[in-house]
């Protein structure tokens, strides 16, 4: 089983799933996000300090990996459709500069055009 990336999904509309990390990616880089962040460590910290007892503890540390890994997800999901634009303006410039030059056969036009087609592949 194949698994799409995010910018492949659901055509050229972007998913529920997509527009909820675009929302969720642009709360958790605000100031009110860090704010909370900031809290749960301190309560991390205050919990072991304080010597509470090990459910406290645990929910303490529970809480931070669940946050990190909802993180890490939102940061992949951002990642992809970062590099997805990225190679789509690549590829625009490689066929600008491939039409700009479509009478020149040189070297540098014929691995111009083996990249574009190695990007076809992958």
């Amino acid at each position: 089983m194949a698994f799409k990336k995010p910018v492949h999904r659901g055509g050229p509309r972007r998913g529920r799933f997509d527009q909820f990390a675009e929302y969720a990616s642009n709360f958790t880089s605000s100031p009110f996000f860090f704010l909370f962040c900031l809290l749960l460590v301190g309560f991390f910290v205050a919990a072991h300090a304080a010597h509470l007892e090990l459910e406290v503890l645990l929910l303490a540390g529970e809480s931070m990996t669940a946050v990190t890994l909802l993180l890490l997800a939102l940061l992949k999901n951002a990642e992809m459709r970062s590099e997805h634009a990225v190679q789509r303006k690549l590829d625009a410039i490689a066929a600008a500069l491939l039409d700009a030059h479509k009478d020149e056969r040189s070297q540098a036009f014929e691995n111009l055009r083996n990249a574009i087609r190695m990007e076809e592949e992958t």
